[in-house]
């Protein structure tokens, strides 16, 4: 796996994370990279079997989920433990990925995840096209941690 190096910019973006004690740095973990980025593989293969539209929404943000922590993994860093983790997972993924196609999928994962939230603990539904949206944001997010070599 040969990673694409951060530039000047993604760096003060992940920098600003870990000064914010969002993010810590850790060794890379290229084997935990690996098994994330071929869990995130499998989830994309998988998603469109599923019928209900709420199941694909959570295989497609599990998948996105996935290939953030693989990018975390290979970069060497983690999320801090407590609240907001996939929070701060969405501000380092929008910090990594900041061409198409990840970043297009980057945009999109905070949405994700407030939908995830409301879904979760408010009984909110998620509908088709609400699926359809996340299943893409997924595949861009994926593509996108391809182009930088993972």
């Amino acid at each position: 796996m040969v990673t694409a190096p951060l530039d000047e910019e993604q760096l003060r973006a992940v920098d600003q994370l870990v000064r914010s004690r969002r993010l810590a740095p850790v060794p890379v973990d290229l084997d935990r990279a690996a098994v994330f980025l071929s869990k995130a593989r499998h989830r994309l293969e998988e998603v469109h079997r599923l019928q209900w539209p709420e199941g694909r929404f959570t295989y497609a943000y599990d998948a996105a989920h996935d290939v953030g922590e693989a990018l975390l993994a290979v970069y060497g860093y983690r999320t801090a433990n407590g609240p907001g983790q996939h929070e701060t997972l969405g501000r380092f993924l929008s910090a990594v990925l900041t061409t198409p196609p990840g970043q297009a999928g980057a945009r999109r994962f905070d949405q994700m995840r407030r939908a995830r939230n409301q879904q979760r603990y408010d009984s909110r539904t998620v509908g088709e096209a609400d699926a359809e949206v996340a299943v893409r944001a997924a595949r861009h997010l994926y593509e996108g941690a391809a182009a930088r070599g993972l």
